[in-house]
């Protein structure tokens, strides 16, 4: 199942690709970005044992709203790459009010050297911008797996998460805060059994005015897993922790 998956959302990509190149060259956009952070987090939960982590990501955008790319990341395990191809839509609900951006896609979480890990999540996510303010947005997303983490646990799993995001007057600086929700019919975080959690981010963000697309976050993320019976390495992958990280659009 992984394997037709995997095998058909690199294909969607392909297809994308061949068809953008097709298209007329104003109606495709391409774009990538570059990171270095202190400590890869998803969800809340350090994937790289609490180490550095080097991230590039690259996508192509038609007109037409579909969208598909790739992002990778060095993690702590699974011999040490993440390789995630990724294909989607976007739109603006112009009827709304407010106007929000819809995107809907598939992401597929690739290990190549450990493919009994892979697994694709659909997601559903709307976007508000000035909610309260000038420039700020107000991100929400639903997810869905149902092969989470693959051959490791093969259950169900829903994410709901929800980023708000502001600037501070015209200072380059900026202020971020996120809260998600994670249940699975067949995993457990913790000691007691337990299948769901809360994770969270709070930090300050800048934007370099010298160097277009140059940005670093200063953020607290962490989760509410309980940590009783854990080792003190177990502990800080998912207790609150300070993650820096820079990154430059382009």
């Amino acid at each position: 199942m992984n394997f037709k998956l995997s095998t058909l959302v690199a294909a969607s990509l392909l297809t994308c690709a061949s068809g953008l190149t097709m298209a007329a060259e104003s109606d495709v956009s391409f774009s990538g970005t570059a990171a270095m952070t202190t400590d890869y987090r998803y969800r809340g939960i350090s994937q790289t044992e609490n180490d550095p982590a080097v991230q590039v990501g690259f996508a192509l955008a038609h007109a037409s709203g579909v969208y598909g790319g790739v992002w990778g990341s060095n993690v702590g395990f699974a011999n040490s790459l993440e390789l995630d191809p990724y294909l989607g839509y976007s739109t603006e609900l112009s009827s709304l009010a407010s106007k929000p951006t819809l995107d809907v896609g598939v992401w597929y979480y690739g290990y190549p050297s450990s493919s009994d890990s892979n697994w694709a999540e659909y997601y559903a996510r709307l976007t508000f911008g000035s909610v309260f303010m000038a420039d700020d947005s107000l991100y929400t997303n639903v997810n869905y797996a149902n092969d989470f983490l693959g051959d490791d646990a093969e259950g169900d799993q829903w994410y709901l998460n929800a980023v708000y995001s502001f600037p501070i007057a015209n200072t380059g600086f900026g202020g971020v805060a996120s809260l998600g929700y994670t249940t699975t019919s067949d995993y457990e975080y913790d000691a007691e059994g337990s299948n769901d959690y809360l994770d969270w981010k709070l930090g300050a963000t800048y934007g370099f005015k010298s160097v277009e697309g140059l940005t670093a976050e200063l953020a607290a993320v962490g989760t509410d897993i309980d940590t009783d019976g854990l080792d003190h390495a177990s502990k800080r992958i998912v207790d609150t922790g300070a993650v820096f990280t820079i990154t430059k659009a382009f």
